[in-house]
C-alpha cells in the first residue's frame, strides 16, 4: 500500500468516517500488520478502552443428527450413523444442570437440522432447560435452524420466535451465517438458509427485541473481497435494526483427527489450507474497521488458539467467548492445541497478560463484575509463556 492512500485511510478512521468496500479490500491487500493493527486497536480502545468482556458460558448439542452435508462441517452425523445422538429432554437437563456449579451466566445451544425430531422438542426444551436454570441466559439456535423450524412446524418465524421468546430464549446464536455471497456459499453450504433467509430472521428477531450475534467463517476457499462483501451486508442491515452486539471471525478448521468411525467428513480440507496466525489478526483488524456500527469484536479462544487470542485483543477484538468446557462443533474437528476448558480464572489471566482490565457480562452485555487489571510490576519481569 502505498503511503498516500495509507494517511488517507488513517484520516478517514481518525475522523470517524465510514470505510468503504474498495477500502476494505485495500486493507486486506496492507502487508503491514503492525499499521493494521495499530488503526484497528485504536478504534477498539476508542469504543471500548482497556477492557476485555468474556462470560462464563457451556455448550449444548442436543442432537448432532442433520439433514445437511455442509462441506466444512465435521459434527453432522446422518440418522443410523453409529455415533449419531439425539438427547432425550430429560438427558438435556441433566447435563445443563450439571454445568452450573461455575456460576454459569450462559447456555450457548446448536443443533444439527433434525428431519424428524418434531416442532414441540425445542420450545418444550428451553422451558425445561430455563425452569432448571432460571438464572442462565438461553442463546439458542442458528437463524438455520429457524428457518427449519418453518419446515416442520408450519408456522412462520415470527410465530415461531414468539413460542420460543415465550419458552425463555434470550438471543439467536449467529451461526449459518458462513460466507453469504453465493460465489462462495454454493460450494461450502448443503442446506437452503442463504442471506435473504439469513437476514429475514435476524431482523425479525431485532424487531421483537433480542440483540443476537453475527459470525463469519473464513480462511476456506474464499477472498478476501467475500470477507469484505460478508461485512458489509451485515453492516447495512445494523444500521437498519442496531439488533447486532458483536460481529465474531470464525476460523474454519481441517479434520486433524481421525473421527470415530474412522471418516473425515471436511470435503473441503484436500483443497484448502487453514488461516494462519498474520490472516486471522489482519481479519479481526479489518473487520473492526468496516464494522462501525457494531460495539463489539470476539475472538472464540477454541478456533483461534490462545496466544492468537490475545493478540487479537491488540488488533480490534475487546471480547473473549467464555469458559467453555465442550465444543463439539469444533472438537470433532481439530486437535492443535486449544483446551476443552478455561475457568474463569484462566480468562482473567489470560486477558491481564494480554495488557487488559477483564469485565465479566451476561448474554445481554450486562456488566455482572469488574476486575482488576494487570499487574504492572509483572511487566518488569519476563513471565512464562501460556501454552
Amino acid at each position: 500500500m502505498d503511503a498516500g492512500l495509507k494517511r488517507e485511510l488513517e484520516q478517514k478512521v481518525r475522523a470517524g468516517e465510514r470505510l468503504s468496500r474498495e477500502d476494505g479490500i485495500a486493507l486486506y491487500a496492507s502487508d503491514d500488520l503492525a499499521w493494521l493493527g495499530g488503526l484497528a486497536h485504536e478504534v477498539r480502545t476508542r469504543k471500548n478502552g482497556d477492557v476485555v468482556h468474556f462470560n462464563v458460558n457451556r455448550h449444548l448439542n442436543m442432537t448432532n443428527v442433520c439433514t445437511a452435508s455442509c462441506a466444512y462441517c465435521s459434527f453432522q452425523r446422518k440418522p443410523g450413523e453409529k455415533d449419531a445422538y439425539t438427547m432425550r429432554i430429560e438427558e438435556a437437563v441433566r447435563l445443563a444442570k450439571a454445568m452450573e456449579n461455575d456460576n454459569l451466566t450462559e447456555l450457548h445451544i446448536v443443533n444439527g437440522l433434525h428431519p424428524t425430531l418434531p416442532w414441540r422438542y425445542y420450545p418444550r426444551s428451553l422451558k425445561a432447560l430455563k425452569e432448571a436454570l432460571p438464572n442462565v441466559g438461553l442463546k439458542a439456535f442458528t437463524a438455520t435452524e429457524i428457518h427449519h423450524f418453518e419446515t416442520i412446524s408450519g408456522l412462520t418465524a415470527s410465530e415461531i420466535l414468539d413460542e420460543l421468546i415465550d419458552a425463555g430464549l434470550e438471543s439467536l446464536t449467529g451461526g449459518g451465517a458462513e460466507i453469504f455471497d453465493w460465489e462462495v456459499r454454493q460450494h461450502i453450504v448443503d442446506h437452503r438458509t442463504h442471506w435473504e433467509d439469513w437476514s429475514r430472521i435476524h431482523r425479525l428477531a431485532h424487531e421483537k427485541g433480542l440483540k443476537t450475534p453475527s459470525t463469519m467463517l473464513y480462511g476456506h476457499i474464499e477472498e478476501p473481497r467475500h470477507r469484505v462483501d460478508h461485512v458489509l451486508r451485515l453492516r447495512e442491515l445494523q444500521d437498519e435494526t442496531g439488533g447486532f452486539q458483536v460481529f465474531i471471525p470464525l476460523r474454519y478448521q481441517h479434520d486433524f483427527v481421525d473421527m470415530q468411525d474412522g471418516k473425515v467428513r471436511n470435503k473441503l480440507q484436500a483443497r484448502t489450507t487453514m488461516a494462519t496466525g498474520a490472516e486471522s489478526l489482519k481479519t479481526f483488524a479489518v473487520s473492526r474497521l468496516l464494522f462501525d456500527n457494531v460495539p463489539h469484536v470476539k475472538c472464540f479462544w477454541v478456533m483461534h488458539g490462545l496466544q492468537t487470542t490475545q493478540l487479537a485483543l491488540q488488533h480490534g477484538a475487546d471480547d473473549m467467548d467464555g469458559s467453555v468446557v465442550e465444543y463439539k462443533i469444533t472438537h470433532d474437528a481439530d486437535n492443535y492445541g486449544t483446551p476443552n476448558k478455561l475457568t474463569r480464572d484462566d480468562l482473567l489471566g489470560l486477558i491481564r497478560e494480554a495488557g487488559f482490565r477483564p469485565v465479566e457480562r451476561n448474554t445481554r452485555y450486562e456488566i455482572i463484575r469488574e476486575y482488576p487489571g494487570p499487574d504492572t510490576e509483572l511487566r518488569e519481569t519476563p513471565q512464562a509463556m501460556r501454552f
